[in-house]
């Protein structure tokens, strides 16, 4: 195959051909063939030329920067070649600690941070120095009763047994370790909670965001009711992201993988203009030194706590929640339209509102019908009195 330069001293790559599913971004699920770069480099170490494999442009995440930083490491011998690496991990024994290890190294996983804490919490100690085929159904019921004797919620379970499975799994395909001896399945989760605010409780927010001193969080809070957007989404918000003129937000690599466009409704455009921008960053609502923000719940916690909101109400989703409830227990927007507002992939995750909007057409179908009734009873007919009858009685 040709050598194609990649822009860099000692960095070439070759095209190859692959079949299968497309990983250009907004092709999701798309079958077909397609050209992905395969980059090299090449250098000299004692007076011998050296050519090796830095890894595919997809499968990898690799440019041509990664590889010539990669070059200038081991031109200095700081980094391992892959056939090292490769030679290393067969002589390795792959327990479901070291499975973890190098599955978290994986550039892909975009809550590696939450995936980690739940290792190190859960599953470390029980199964962290077992290998894949060591594992039994019997050590994952002890990890899955550990965890309810500890009040944690079934989703939280739920997302540690699957992370079990899917490192393991991910150490089998890649021929480090056997896999498990048994399908991992975990407990069924009724994720239907749903929040919502009264008229009176809404009133108590307002205050307590007036009151409180934080720059940001308010709008935060504001923001999230005004549009449905996620706390991640708005943490990504940029200012070129919003459209002004046209009324459209850009949700930017949002939950469901593809970028989207949702309206920008006047209430949240008011409050977006009423922020002042910073030079130095291009977020609407930056973190320290004007990177992505990455956390505000204490402050938000705090606004919620003041204004006497219960402690299971969620600051940022229950928000969210609540825009989509005021939508559905309105009776005028339709379950596809909410989907689309929020974000969901599944029709199946926005039919919890589906009983508010139920009721509201009740209710409009009360009003109809009660209506209806009245104009079919027959009118009473006026009692007439004669002139005559009415002189005899005076």
């Amino acid at each position: 195959m040709k050598r194609i330069p990649a822009g860099f001293p000692g960095v070439y790559y070759r095209e190859v051909r692959r079949i299968g599913k497309l990983p250009r971004k907004n092709a999701e699920g798309r079958e077909g063939e397609y050209t992905e770069r395969c980059y090299y480099i090449m250098f000299k170490r004692d007076g011998k030329k050296i050519e090796e494999k830095v890894g595919y442009q997809f499968r990898n995440k690799m440019t041509p920067a990664k590889a010539s930083a990669i070059r200038g490491e081991r031109i200095e011998n700081k980094r391992p070649s892959l056939k090292q690496l490769r030679e290393e991990r067969e002589s390795k024994v792959w327990t479901v600690e070291e499975l973890f290890k190098a599955w978290k190294e994986r550039p892909d996983i975009k809550w590696m941070k939450a995936e980690a804490c739940r290792f190190d919490l859960h599953i470390k100690p029980l199964l962290g120095k077992k290998l894949p085929q060591e594992v039994g159904a019997l050590d994952m019921d002890r990890l899955r009763f550990g965890m309810q004797k500890k009040g944690l919620a079934p989703q939280s379970i739920k997302n540690t047994l699957r992370l079990v499975g899917r490192v393991c799994a991910w150490g089998a395909e890649r021929g480090y370790s056997k896999p498990l001896p048994f399908k991992i399945r975990p407990p069924k989760v009724s994720n239907q909670k749903t929040e919502d605010l009264a008229p009176d409780q809404f009133q108590a927010l307002m205050k307590a965001i007036e009151a409180d001193d934080h720059p940001q969080a308010g709008n935060l809070i504001k923001l999230a009711l005004f549009t449905g957007m996620r706390r991640g989404e708005m943490f990504k918000l940029r200012w070129a992201n919003i459209d002004f003129e046209r009324g459209f937000i850009t949700l930017v690599d949002p939950k469901g993988g593809q970028d989207v466009t949702i309206p920008l409704n006047a209430e949240a455009s008011a409050l977006l203009l009423s922020i002042p921008r910073e030079a130095h960053t291009p977020f609407v609502f930056p973190g320290r030194s004007g990177q992505q923000r990455r956390d505000i719940h204490k402050i938000t916690r705090r606004i919620l706590d003041a204004a006497g909101l219960p402690k299971d109400f969620r600051p940022l989703h229950g928000m969210r929640h609540t825009f989509a409830s005021t939508l559905a227990s309105s009776g005028k927007v339709e379950l596809y339209t909410i989907q689309k507002l929020l974000g969901h992939k599944d029709a199946a995750t926005t039919q919890r509102y589906a009983h508010l909007r139920d009721e509201a057409l009740r209710q409009a179908s009360d009003v109809g019908g009660a209506m209806i009734a009245k104009a079919m009873k027959p009118k009473k007919a006026k009692k007439v009195v004669s002139l005559a009858g009415a002189r005899k009685k005076n």
